[in-house]
């Protein structure tokens, strides 16, 4: 796992790079006090993108009393490694996106986990479709008919319940008890690549959108919304931050520009309403 998400890393960065076709990853590696590392890397003030990171972590150790009531398996040590992708365009026509993956070991177990998801400013259908058809693609190759399960499961998990809102149009979501480890790795290395295939296309289709300030200020608005469920819901951010990780690669996932503007609503029958519409009742898009 740890080889391919490395390998990942290096695949994700470079087509990030190609995409935004100016700015460059800055890597920081690190050291976790308790046990293991990882290297961090960061792409800020592109041309394209305002921020985008590509994250590895390989971290070992004992879990505190609180967390292990919540993780699988038995005994104190655990082992975890994964790669998490967060990237927010500068431009509100094109959507901030998101794809980890997961190995964590605890006792005799091993369990994969992962998912993806896009969280557009503004509603375009054809993006949507396409996003999860590349995503139901990789889920079929790996298990047929596993999208489906996948697809609902990220619809519950990507959800504000203190907003009565989805955090954008979902992907897939998945917690597999490892039976075939190695069935599992090959699925980790697919998802990284389905990613690449489900969003750069879209990247490449809005990267000319024209747009203004209201269009700006809205998307500051919803990148709001996507600090509240990275801080208040978001799992990997509390598993990160309770085995003593590295904050500034955890918290990499918040977007550079946010704004809360008390009791915000929409004008009836706006593209932002129609956003709203969507977030409040998911859609099967493939």
């Amino acid at each position: 796992m740890a080889q391919t998400v490395r390998a990942l890393q290096e695949e994700i960065s470079a087509a990030l790079e190609r995409a935004d076709g100016a700015a460059r990853f800055a890597a920081d590696r690190w050291e976790r006090p308790g046990g293991g590392g990882g290297e961090s890397r960061v792409l800020q003030d592109g041309a394209l993108l305002e921020k985008a990171g590509v994250n590895v972590s390989e971290v070992h150790g004992e879990l505190p009393d609180a967390l292990a009531r919540k993780v699988q398996g038995e005994g104190g040590a655990f082992t975890a490694v994964g790669l998490s992708v967060v990237v927010h365009p500068a431009s509100p026509m094109l959507p901030t996106a998101h794809m980890n993956v997961r190995l964590l070991s605890r006792g005799g177990g091993a369990w994969f986990g992962g998912g993806a998801d896009l969280t557009p400013y503004y509603l375009f259908e054809e993006d949507c479709r396409h996003f999860h058809a590349a995503l139901r693609d990789a889920c079929e190759r790996h298990a047929p008919g596993s999208y489906a399960r996948h697809k609902r499961a990220a619809d519950a998990y990507f959800y504000l319940r203190h907003r009565g809102e989805h955090r954008g149009v979902g992907g897939i979501f998945y917690e597999d008890a490892g039976d075939d480890l190695e069935r599992e790795l090959a699925f980790a290395g697919e998802m990284g690549r389905a990613f690449l295939r489900a969003y750069l296309p879209i990247l490449e289709r809005r990267r000319a959108a024209p747009f203004g300030e209201e269009e700006r200020r809205w998307q500051e608005i919803r990148r709001g919304r996507y600090v509240e469920f990275n801080l208040v819901w978001d799992r990997g951010t509390v598993f990160g931050l309770e085995t003593s990780g590295r904050t500034e690669s955890i918290l990499m996932s918040l977007p550079p520009r946010v704004r809360w503007v008390y009791d915000h609503r929409p004008a009836p029958g706006s593209r932002e309403a129609a956003l709203l519409d969507v977030l409040r009742a998911p859609r099967d898009w493939a």
